[in-house]
């Protein structure tokens, strides 16, 4: 489509990432509240966690830090793994695979916290297994690398937009010209930059109402993320999620 611009052409995969990214803020903070207040969506903070642990010699803290990062790799090879596979045999679907499992888990850790069978470790590496699935499953939207669970990236983003934006726009001022490309360029970054935006706010959101329902159900908040996972199932039956995945493994 000539005219196609960024929210038209990707609107259902746009919808998708927002609730998968809403999601994943409710399961960070539910993860953090509930279970050794570490954070199993994002790697950053728990790194640092890592290496004060071993510098403190916490050796609990490294422990928890490092099975946290090993399951979220362990649970983004299989997810990405599971891609190629769709890829090769052509399941053009393969997204509700992985969002399935990842529910799978999640209903896991609910379970067992609920029924006090779980140890904190275990649980740990459910979560952040679940999250390392998640991130694998959607990487891309359009020319926009995406990420549903952590969001330093996507604020860089909107600061690398926000800049290409007003430097285009004094260009445009400085020439007194107008091009249809030029003017195509500026509307797709700002609805990019306003999706980004999103993203950010959808995980406050999550945060949000993951603190609001732990406080009310506990670990049964869990089973909210759940039911945001099988939302985006259903979408995928009828667009599928991880076309732009499964075309890059398939690329390599």
């Amino acid at each position: 489509m000539a005219d196609a611009t960024f929210f038209n052409e990707y609107r259902p995969k746009i919808l998708i990432a927002l609730v998968l990214t809403l999601a994943s803020g409710l399961v960070d903070i539910v993860g953090y509240s509930g279970i050794f207040h570490f954070f199993t969506a994002h790697l950053t903070g728990t790194t640092v966690h890592l290496g004060h642990g071993i510098m403190v010699r916490n050796w609990m803290d490294v422990l928890a830090a490092g099975i946290i990062v090993a399951a979220f790799l362990c649970g983004s090879i299989f997810a990405r793994s599971l891609i190629e596979f769709g890829s090769r045999t052509r399941i053009r679907r393969i997204a509700s695979v992985t969002l399935g499992i990842e529910a799978i888990l999640l209903v896991a850790v609910a379970y067992e916290r609920l029924n006090s069978t779980a140890t904190t470790y275990s649980s740990l590496a459910l979560l952040a297994g679940a999250m390392g699935i998640q991130t694998a499953t959607l990487t891309g939207i359009g020319p926009l690398t995406v990420h549903t669970t952590f969001v330093t990236g996507m604020v860089n983003k909107i600061g690398q937009l926000v800049s290409h934006i007003t430097f285009r726009a004094y260009d445009l001022l400085k020439t007194k010209s107008r091009s249809a490309s030029v003017e195509r360029a500026q509307r797709e970054d700002r609805q990019m930059t306003l999706f980004l935006l999103c993203i950010w706010l959808f995980y406050v959101g999550g945060a949000a109402a993951g603190t609001w329902s732990f406080a009310v159900w506990g670990m049964r908040a869990l089973f909210i993320a759940v039911g945001l996972l099988l939302i985006s199932i259903a979408t995928d039956r009828v667009w599928p999620v991880s076309i732009k995945e499964e075309k890059e493994q398939s690329e390599r």
